[in-house]
């Protein structure tokens, strides 16, 4: 399996189609978008061929050998100036029980994005082509593990994900498009900063002897590698490891986004396309709580391990504000979005509780979420289609008029909400589980709880407005699902149930290396107080 790049072709198989959509003439719409259509197709296969292949026994986050289908070859290697020595950025992929998770999502719900975008009937060359590029954006930084890499990937999501919006959004989509570009920016700047002082402060040995300083992830986590004058060096005692933990954490959080940086995600929500919006809520926020886990957890421990209650104050206040938030919305796409603000806060919760149980389960409703807020985005864009209109007050009674669409709408909505036998339940429980175990976090815990509540409000009044009741004549000649709805709704559907009665395999999957993080996290609070760091 290894003699195979699945790595690579899963990542930039799109560029490929990128490369063939911009050399078909514009007036092949249909030819783009089935050549689009089988690109993510191929990559939901890749994706699965990796999870069938994936060996469960193997665990650990911070030695190459515990990755699977690593990729490594030098990229860049240049002659730096005097103290700079060698320059060296390594091609470096690999996937742990952490990312294989949110790399099946990527693939999946870009596939379901992409069927979702065949009512595009706006400049379809120039969508498409930024569509794929978005794609492999979002796969790299699931692969990446040379944090340079990684950092190309995250920026390279956010040229077309600024044009997807600013092009082919609503009436507002110039200023959405303007408000995520600077804040997602903004993240950026910091994640680039505390980058390069990592870089400076590390080093690793190369095959001939040789010490150079490195991108290298994975050398990051490890104490040995760090330069004592390195200025974010734990060995360096006046080093600044605590700012550019809270500057790395704030980069991170933006696109979660965690509150207060969470305002540009419902105007975003609201005049993006449907497609994107899928993609926006169903990936691209797990980016941030994935690069805190992958980069922010492992390479500041020290500092993780003092900021948990504040971890877990950000996650009860996203849960509780973003459900408020829901609550009081009208229109349908804009209390979606502040749900997510809302489900992402759980995450938070789960990663502040530093054990397998509480971790677990974040990575678990990361995925969970993504495949729920994506079919929570599609039933809007449904609706929308028909209607033109967003407002669930001028709705009314449309279980009467689409019967087996609201019963998609039943499921979504209850998997949401987190009912029993349901994909949303399963990862909520192991969340509050979790972090209800450790003492410091637990009234936090219990507050947050009430988001349940909450949730279960928002949506119960929405389910009762738009869809029970006596039917709006003004809808009585609303059809019901196309074959191509169905081909969106039902893959997702069934996920949804089956994580919910069975999630064994998806826990299975993580458990290896989320045993690990939690045992590295709790060793290296014994090694870097030697340090002086606690």
């Amino acid at each position: 399996m290894h003699s195979v790049p699945y790595l690579s072709l899963i990542t930039f198989l799109p560029i490929l189609g990128m490369i063939i959509v911009l050399a078909l003439p514009k007036t092949q719409g249909r030819a783009i978008k089935s050549l689009t259509l089988l690109i993510t197709g191929i990559q939901v296969i890749i994706a699965i061929i990796l999870l069938i292949n994936y060996d469960y026994s193997l665990g650990g986050i911070f030695e190459q050998s515990s990755f699977q289908f690593v990729e490594k070859w030098r990229w860049i290697d240049i002659d730096g100036f005097s103290w700079l020595g060698k320059i060296k950025v390594d091609y470096f992929l690999g996937i742990d029980g952490i990312s294989t998770p949110l790399l099946l999502l990527t693939a999946i719900v870009t596939f379901i994005a992409t069927l979702s975008s065949w009512n595009i009937n706006k400049s379809i060359k120039g969508y498409f082509a930024l569509f794929l590029l978005l794609d492999t954006g979002m796969m790299g930084v699931f692969v990446a593990l040379d944090f340079f890499l990684f950092y190309i990937f995250w920026e390279l999501m956010l040229l077309p994900m600024y044009f997807l919006i600013g092009v082919w959004g609503g009436p507002r989509r110039e200023y959405a498009a303007i408000k995520f570009f600077l804040y997602t920016l903004l993240g950026s700047v910091f994640i680039l900063i505390v980058m390069i002082g990592l870089y400076f402060s590390t080093q690793e040995t190369l095959a001939d002897g040789t010490r150079v300083f490195t991108f290298n992830i994975l050398a990051m986590m490890d104490t040995n590698n760090f330069t004592p004058n390195g200025i974010l060096s734990p060995l360096n005692p006046n080093n600044l490891r605590f700012i550019a933990y809270i500057a790395l954490f704030a980069g991170f959080a933006i696109k979660i986004p965690m509150f207060p940086f969470h305002t540009w995600l419902p105007d975003a929500h609201v005049e993006a396309p449907t497609p994107i919006s899928v993609i926006l809520a169903g990936v691209l926020l797990k980016m941030g709580t994935y690069g805190i886990l992958r980069i922010s957890y492992p390479v500041f421990p020290e500092i993780t391990k003092q900021l948990i209650w504040y971890i877990a104050l950000f996650g009860m206040i996203n849960i509780i504000y973003g459900a408020l938030c829901a609550m009081a919305q009208r229109d349908f796409k804009k209390m979606i979005a502040y749900s997510s603000v809302s489900h992402m806060g759980y995450v938070l919760l789960g990663m502040a509780s530093m054990n397998t149980l509480g971790i677990s389960g974040a990575v678990l409703q990361m995925f969970n979420h993504g495949t729920i807020t994506a079919m929570l985005f599609l039933i809007v864009g449904v609706l929308y289609d028909r209607t033109h209109t967003r407002d669930m007050d001028a709705f009314g009674g449309i279980a009467v008029q689409m019967p087996v669409y609201t019963g998609v709408v039943t499921v979504a909505f209850f998997a949401a909400i987190g009912l029993p036998s349901l994909s949303g339940f399963i990862s909520e429980a192991f969340v509050f589980l979790g972090a209800f175990a450790v003492d410091l976090i637990r009234v936090l815990t219990v507050i947050s709880i009430s988001g349940i509540l909450l949730g279960a409000a928002y949506m119960l009044w929405a389910l009762q407005r738009v869809y029970l009741g006596k039917l709006n004549e003004k809808w009585a000649s609303l059809k019901d699902l196309t074959f191509r709805e169905y081909a969106m709704f039902i893959p997702l559907a069934l996920i949804i149930i089956f994580l919910g009665v069975y999630p064994s395999p998806m826990l299975d999957l993580m458990n290896s290396s989320v045993n690990s993080m939690v045992k590295f996290m709790a060793d290296a609070q014994v090694i870097y107080s030697s340090f002086g760091g606690f």
